[in-house]
């Protein structure tokens, strides 16, 4: 049998990863496939760099974090959107990083209008959730 958890630990679970991460992180979309993991040396090109807000994401509930959001930047370059990944304040250290497809594709983000990303264009992320395992 596999471990489960409560409905209460994978919440603080889900709640841990946001702390932990920080206030403010900055998320970074870019071209190609992410790195093989976050200590790896960064991969593609930034497309955009998004600032997201002290509280980044909604309570955990029901083993979910995340869902509603408004986050958006203007693009700083141009190309297709690959992964993304969300930094430290800093920017230095990569605490959480996945695929990027259009709303139609099964990527561990969605871009709503598709993954054809222009200089100058603003890009909006508006759903951002994951759903703790070991249910």
């Amino acid at each position: 049998m596999a471990h489960q958890f409560s409905v209460a630990v994978r919440n603080a679970r889900a709640e841990a990863i946001e702390s932990t991460i920080g206030t403010a992180p900055i998320l970074r979309i870019r071209t190609g496939s992410p790195p093989a993991n976050c200590a790896a040396a960064r991969t593609g090109t930034i497309l955009v760099s998004i600032t997201l807000p002290n509280n980044w994401l909604t309570d955990a509930s029901g083993g979910v974090k995340g869902g509603s959001v408004d986050w958006s930047a203007t693009a700083s370059a141009t190309g297709d959107a690959g992964h993304f990944e969300i930094m430290d304040s800093s920017g230095t250290t990569c605490h959480w990083q996945g695929t990027v497809t259009d709303t139609s594709g099964s990527g561990d983000m969605k871009i709503l209008g598709g993954v054809s990303i222009v200089t100058g264009q603003t890009v909006r992320v508006t759903q951002f959730q994951w759903t703790e395992s070991n249910a």
